[in-house]
């Protein structure tokens, strides 16, 4: 039987995305010796994630689980100890922080980085997830260019789905937007734009109750169906992608009532930094992120995380017994 063991760093990492790797590639590099908690995904969405076009350096796409185990590896090249836990609860309201894991383990940090991402809310409909990375996506942005020239469907009513659609638009030969209402809660002048683009429909009153797949070895999306709430017709509807836009979930139970958060539960950070409500901790990545939700933008901020906690350290000696005594310390 395992003996429940504390851990004690300098700076704990919570989440492997690559927030949560950058950071701990510069914290390493900066002799902090971090520990990294893993998380239940390790390596985050882009596990999910299929061809990645995008990251700065590639230039032919590579596999997203294949980038988070190079990221990985170089984390731990440079120092960075990484831990295969899970945290189930956080104590922020006196330094050392203290996180319990599920194995039992203990963690105390004198600064604390939060990459613990978002993920996507899905439909739950039959095919989405088998179809996953084969037509189905929650991300224009990191798959739209896939489907140039194609006839492409697009689900939500809010500003996520109407901005997925626009986008979508300069790629796609046509873009269906699918709402279970008859309005938007768009902005008025997104809808403006929507309205009036000429590769943009919009099917009003209908859910999507099945992602259709291809026959064959090598399987991919060709269809929805859909189901008319008016009428209660069922018909479907031919496409090569379905993109989910019905908004993002950030991984921030553990903090809420200790941490500052916005009214849709992600981390409020200090403008231009990764700082936090509280000082020395700090955020990264999708977890406080709520509007550009890439790889490259996720990574940047955990580099920021990494520099803040840095220099926040270099001001706070390791004793230091609350962080409320320090709400003054300007770095």
């Amino acid at each position: 039987m395992d003996v429940a063991e504390t851990h004690r760093t300098r700076l704990l990492i919570l989440g492997a995305g690559p927030a949560g790797y950058t950071a701990a590639i510069y914290a390493a590099r900066a002799g902090l010796e971090p520990i990294l908690v893993a998380g239940l995904q390790p390596g985050g969405q882009l596990t999910i994630t299929t061809d990645v076009e995008n990251f700065p350096g590639f230039a032919t796409a590579v596999q997203g689980p294949w980038l988070m185990d190079q990221m990985r590896a170089q984390a731990e090249h440079v120092g960075t100890r990484i831990i295969q836990d899970v945290v189930t609860s956080v104590e922020l309201a006196a330094r050392p922080f203290r996180a319990l894991g599920d194995s039992g383990d203990a963690y105390e940090c004198s600064a604390m980085v939060i990459a613990t991402g978002a993920q996507a809310r899905w439909l739950g409909i039959p095919g989405e997830k088998e179809l996953s990375g084969f037509g189905v996506s929650a991300c224009a942005t990191c798959d739209g260019f896939f489907f140039r020239g194609k006839e492409v469907a697009v689900i939500g009513g809010g500003n996520s789905a109407v901005e997925e659609a626009l986008y979508l638009a300069g790629l796609a030969s046509k873009v269906t937007l699918i709402h279970r209402r008859d309005s938007l809660r768009a902005e008025r002048i997104m809808q403006e734009r929507l309205f009036k683009h000429p590769k943009i429909s919009i099917i009003w009153n209908t859910v999507v109750e099945e992602a259709l797949a291809t026959e064959g070895q090598f399987r991919a999306l060709r269809a929805l169906k859909l189901r008319d709430l008016l009428g209660g017709g069922h018909y479907e509807l031919p496409v090569h992608g379905m993109f989910v836009a019905i908004g993002h979930d950030p991984a921030t139970g553990l903090f809420r009532g200790q941490l500052k958060t916005d009214e849709d539960g992600y981390i409020v950070t200090e403008p231009g930094s990764a700082r936090t409500s509280i000082p020395g901790v700090f955020a990264a990545g999708d977890v406080q992120d709520r509007i550009y939700r890439q790889a490259v933008t996720a990574a940047g901020s955990g580099c920021m995380a990494a520099l803040d906690a840095e220099k926040w350290l270099a001001h706070i000696p390791d004793d230091a017994p609350s962080p409320a005594a320090y709400d003054s310390v300007s770095v």
